[in-house]
C-alpha cells in the first residue's frame, strides 16, 4: 500500500492530499529514509511523521484497504510521540 493512502486510511492524516504534501516536503520517513507518496509500506515498517512541533513514530501493524473509525487505530502502534518545546 502507498504511504499517502495508508496515512489517510489509518486516519493519522485527515486527507490524502495533505499526506501527499507532507511526503513531498520530506516530513514522512519510512525505515529512516524520506518517503515519497508512492513509497510502498509493509507490516512492521516504522514510520516517522513530523507534524509541526510533534514528531510521531508508529509501527505499521496491518494494511486495510478501508477502515472505520474503530479499526483505523488498530492499523498502527505508536512507538513515540514527542513535542518540541524549544520555542517556549
Amino acid at each position: 500500500m502507498r504511504v499517502d493512502k495508508y496515512l489517510k486510511v489509518s486516519r493519522l492524516i485527515k486527507r490524502r492530499e495533505v499526506a501527499k504534501e507532507l511526503c513531498d516536503a520530506g516530513l514522512v520517513q519510512v525505515g529512516g529514509k524520506v518517503a515519497k507518496p508512492s513509497t510502498e509500506i509493509l507490516p512492521d515498517n516504522e514510520m516517522t511523521l513530523k507534524l509541526g512541533r510533534h514528531t510521531l513514530t508508529v509501527r505499521v501493524l496491518v494494511l486495510l484497504p478501508h477502515a472505520n473509525k474503530d479499526s483505523a487505530s488498530g492499523m498502527y502502534e505508536i512507538i513515540e510521540d514527542k513535542v518540541d518545546n524549544r520555542g517556549e
